[in-house]
C-alpha cells in the first residue's frame, strides 16, 4: 500500500481547514431536512402527486447514499481536494437550477444533483481530517467539532427552513445554499490540502456499479417500509435485490487486490460496533425528529419556525457535546465515552415516551439528552471508525461513517414510523365509533388526514381532531419507548464489542 500524498499541514491552517470542512457538512446535513418545511408549498406550486412528492424527498438521500462507497474511493484514488471542490461546484450547480424547475420532474432532477454533490463532498471531509490531523488528541477534536456541524446541520434543518417559509417561497430553500458554496468553493481552492490514499489503484467498474445498485436499491427498500408496509411487493424486491448486490459486491471486494471498499474492516469488531452504533443512534435521533416535528405543529398546533425553535435544545446539547467528547474520550477512555453516550441516548428517548403529554419543560430536557448522548457518540464512533483504518483507506471508513448516518435515518423513519402509523390507526379506529365511515377512515390515514377530515365535519369535527390527536401523542410515546429498548440493547452490545483498553492512539494506521 502507498501511503497518503499529503504533507501534515502547519496548525493554523489545519484549523482553517477544518472550518471550511465543516461548513461543508453543515450544509449538507440541512439540506437533508430543510425541505420539510418547504414541502407543502411547493407542492402547491408544482401540483406535485403524491408518488412525485415522494421521489422530490427521497432522490437526495438515495443518490447520495448510493454513491458514497464509490466517492470515497474515488478521493483516495483521484484527490480528496479535487472530489470536494467537484462536489460543492455540483451543489452549488443544482442549488441554483431550481430557479428554472417548472414542475416536479424539473425539481426531482435537482434533488438527484444535489446527491451527487452531498456524495462527492461527504466523505472527503472526513478524509482530510484523516490526514490533516496527524496528531490524535488533535483529530479527536477536529473529528468531535466536524460531527457537530454534520449532526447539527440536520437538527436546524426544520428551524432555518421555517423561518425562511416566513419571509421567502419554497425556492429559498435551495437558494440559501448557493452563496455559502461560493466562499466554500472559493476558500477550499486557496487553503485546502491535496491528498490521496492509493493514487496508482483504478476503479473496478462491476464494483461500482454493484455498490450503486446495491445500497439505492437498499436504502429504497427501506423507505418502502414506512410507505407500502414491510410485506408490501415492492418493499420485499427491493431489500432482497439490495441484499443480494452487496452479498455480490463484498465478495467482489474479497478477490480484488485493489477493492472498492476493503469489507475485511467489518470483522474488526470495534470497528462493525461504531458503525452499528451510529446507525441505530441516528434512526432513533431521526424518527424524534419527525414525530416530535409533527406533534408541535398538528397536535399543538404552532407554526414550522415556533416548532424548530422548541427542538432547539436537542440541536445546541449536540453541538455542545460533540466537541466536548473529545476530553472525555482521551480522559475516560473511547469504551466509556461510547456506553455512557448510548445510555444518555436510550435515557432520553424512555423520558420522552414518558413525559411527551406532560408539557414542554420534560420534553425540553429529554431533547436535551437525546442532542448530547448523541452528539458524544457521533463524535466517539467517528473516531473509533477512523482510528481502525490505515490513513490510505481514511475515504472507505469515512464512506462507512456517511453509510451509517444515511442508512440509520432512512431505517428510522421506516420502521419506527411504519411502527408510530399502525399505533395511531388502531388508536383512532378505537376511538372513533359513532363517527361517518369516510371520517373515520380519513382519521386512520394520518394525523393531517383526521384534521382535514375534522374541519369537514359540522358536529363530529371536534371529537374526531382530538380523538386523532391524543392517537398521535400516545403512539408518539410508544415509539419513543421501543427506540429507548433498541438503544439500551446497543448500549449492552458496544459494552460487549468494544475494548477497554482502546484509544485513537494505539489504533490509528
Amino acid at each position: 500500500m502507498t501511503s497518503p500524498t499529503a504533507t501534515p499541514a502547519p496548525s493554523r491552517l489545519r484549523w482553517l481547514q477544518l472550518a471550511i470542512l465543516c461548513v461543508s457538512v453543515l450544509l449538507i446535513g440541512m439540506d437533508a431536512t430543510i425541505l420539510n418545511a418547504a414541502l407543502p408549498a411547493l407542492v402547491r406550486d408544482l401540483g406535485a402527486d403524491a408518488t412525485q412528492q415522494l421521489w422530490i424527498v427521497d432522490a437526495y438521500a438515495l443518490v447520495l447514499s448510493g454513491l458514497l462507497v464509490t466517492a470515497g474511493a474515488l478521493g483516495d484514488r483521484w484527490g480528496r481536494k479535487k472530489l470536494l471542490l467537484t462536489g460543492f461546484a455540483l451543489f452549488g450547480l443544482a442549488s441554483a437550477l431550481v430557479v428554472v424547475a417548472d414542475g416536479p420532474a424539473a425539481l426531482i432532477a435537482v434533488r438527484a444533483l444535489l446527491g451527487v454533490g452531498g456524495a462527492a463532498i461527504m466523505p472527503s471531509t472526513l478524509s482530510m481530517i484523516r490526514t490533516a490531523f496527524t496528531d490524535t488528541r488533535e483529530r479527536t477534536v477536529a473529528v468531535g467539532i466536524w460531527s457537530a456541524m454534520a449532526a447539527g446541520g440536520m437538527a436546524a434543518g426544520p428551524l432555518v427552513g421555517g423561518l425562511l417559509m416566513e419571509h421567502f417561497d419554497w425556492h429559498a430553500a435551495f437558494l440559501v445554499n448557493v452563496p455559502v458554496v461560493l466562499i466554500a468553493l472559493i476558500a477550499g481552492a486557496l487553503w485546502l490540502t491535496e491528498s490521496t490514499g492509493r493514487a496508482h489503484a483504478g476503479l473496478d467498474a462491476p464494483s461500482v456499479a454493484l455498490s450503486m445498485a446495491g445500497v439505492i436499491a437498499l436504502v429504497f427498500g427501506v423507505k418502502q417500509i414506512g410507505k407500502a408496509g414491510i410485506g408490501a411487493p415492492s418493499t420485499l424486491l427491493a431489500l432482497a435485490a439490495g441484499a443480494a448486490l452487496l452479498t455480490w459486491f463484498a465478495r467482489r471486494q474479497l478477490r480484488l487486490d485493489e477493492p472498492l471498499l476493503d469489507v475485511r474492516l467489518f470483522t474488526n469488531r470495534t470497528f462493525s460496533a461504531a458503525a452499528v452504533a451510529i446507525l441505530l443512534t441516528m434512526a432513533t435521533e431521526a424518527i424524534v425528529l419527525f414525530l416530535l416535528t409533527q406533534h408541535f405543529q398538528m397536535a399543538q398546533g404552532l407554526s414550522a419556525f415556533d416548532a424548530g425553535v422548541r427542538l432547539l435544545p436537542m440541536t445546541l446539547a449536540l453541538l455542545a457535546a460533540a466537541p466536548a467528547a473529545s476530553a472525555l474520550i482521551h480522559r475516560l477512555g473511547m469504551r466509556t465515552v461510547i456506553v455512557g453516550a448510548l445510555a444518555t441516548v436510550a435515557l432520553g428517548a424512555l423520558l420522552l415516551g414518558l413525559l411527551v403529554d406532560r408539557g414542554y419543560v420534560p420534553v425540553a430536557g429529554a431533547l436535551v439528552l437525546l442532542g448530547a448522548g448523541g452528539g458524544a457518540m457521533f463524535t466517539a464512533s467517528s473516531v473509533t471508525l477512523m482510528a481502525a483504518v490505515r490513513p490510505e483507506q481514511a475515504g472507505g471508513a469515512a464512506a462507512v461513517d456517511e453509510m451509517s448516518f444515511e442508512l440509520g435515518g432512512a431505517l428510522g423513519i421506516a420502521v419506527l414510523g411504519s411502527l408510530a402509523a399502525a399505533l395511531f390507526r388502531g388508536a383512532v379506529t378505537t376511538d372513533s365509533h359513532g363517527l361517518p365511515a369516510h371520517a373515520a377512515e380519513a382519521a386512520r390515514e394520518s394525523l393531517a388526514g383526521a384534521l382535514s377530515a375534522a374541519e369537514r365535519l359540522p358536529q363530529d369535527g371536534a371529537h374526531l381532531a382530538q380523538a386523532a390527536k391524543t392517537a398521535f401523542t400516545d403512539s408518539f410515546a410508544t415509539t419513543s419507548l421501543v427506540s429507548a429498548g433498541v438503544m439500551a440493547a446497543v448500549t449492552v452490545l458496544a459494552a460487549l464489542l468494544v475494548p477497554r483498553a482502546f484509544t485513537p492512539a494505539n489504533h490509528s494506521g
